[in-house]
Parts: C-alpha cells; sequence; structure tokens
C-alpha cells in the first residue's frame, strides 16, 4: 500500500515510529515532513500536502497528526475529495474505512500511545468499505463539496 504521511512538531515522534513500522510491513511510505520535533511549525501546511498527495494519486491513502490530531484533521478535510477520520483505537479506524471510506487518517502525537496508532493504522489498512446503505451518506458529504447553491445539481 501507498502511504504518503506527514506532520507537525507535534507528532514528529509518532509519524517517525510509523514510518518505521509500516516500512517495515512492507508499506511504501512517503514521508513528507517535518523533519524534526525541535522546531514549532504550522500542521495545516502537512495536512495539506498529505491531502493534495492523497488526491493526485488515487492509489495512495494519507495519514496526518499533530498534537491531538483535531487541526490536522480539519485542516485535512479542507482539501475537496478528502475524507479524514480522527481515530482514536482500532475499532473507530475500521469504521472510518468501513462506513466513511477515510483515504485519510488523523492522530494525535501527544495523545495516541505508538502501539495503539500502529494498531489503529493497521486497521484502517486492512479495513474494506462497505458501500452500500453508506454511499448515499457520502455522496451528501460530497455535495457539501460544491458551491453554494449547486449541492445535488
Amino acid at each position: 500500500m501507498k502511504i504518503i504521511i506527514g506532520s507537525d512538531h507535534g507528532g514528529f515522534r509518532l509519524k517517525s515510529f510509523l514510518v518505521h513500522a509500516l516500512t517495515l510491513k512492507g508499506h511504501d511510505v512517503e514521508d513528507l515532513g517535518t523533519n524534526s520535533g525541535e522546531h514549532s511549525v504550522d500542521y495545516p501546511d502537512f495536512a495539506a500536502a498529505v491531502a493534495h498527495k492523497v488526491m493526485a494519486d488515487s492509489t495512495a491513502v494519507g495519514i496526518v497528526i499533530c498534537g491531538t490530531g483535531i487541526g490536522a484533521s480539519i485542516a485535512a478535510n479542507k482539501v475537496v475529495g478528502i475524507r479524514c477520520a480522527l481515530v482514536h483505537d482500532g475499532y473507530t479506524a475500521r469504521m472510518a474505512k468501513e462506513h466513511n471510506n477515510a483515504n485519510v487518517l488523523a492522530l494525535g502525537g501527544r495523545t495516541t500511545a505508538e502501539e495503539v496508532a500502529l494498531d489503529c493504522v493497521v486497521s484502517w489498512l486492512n479495513a474494506t468499505y462497505q458501500g452500500g446503505r453508506h454511499q448515499p451518506r457520502l455522496d451528501k458529504i460530497a455535495a457539501l463539496e460544491c458551491p453554494l447553491g449547486s449541492a445535488g445539481k
């Protein structure tokens, strides 16, 4: 699986752990930075970079990490076509894929233990979107991305 990953300084340590662990599992991991946890950087820059790369490559998924995962998830979701889910355990990660077809996962570098984060990622990667009754909901979410007045046309 091709995984695009990025974090701010608050997620640097968790990102480094995940890059190593996912590479060992045979995934193609592209790290968009940051390259240090020592200097403050802005999470929207890294979340946007990951989101745009995911949208440009239909074979890729993304992971964004900041201190809590909240800001990175909000930023990633501003990119049209991104369905970024902030998750806290394997169950929420699996549901993010099965029910919402999340193409980007958000994690909190200061709030999520490494092994829990890895379980989240593995559960998400192993899950399959169920479609069916969930698709009309995703269609409604996509309609929200349309300019005002054009939704549903």
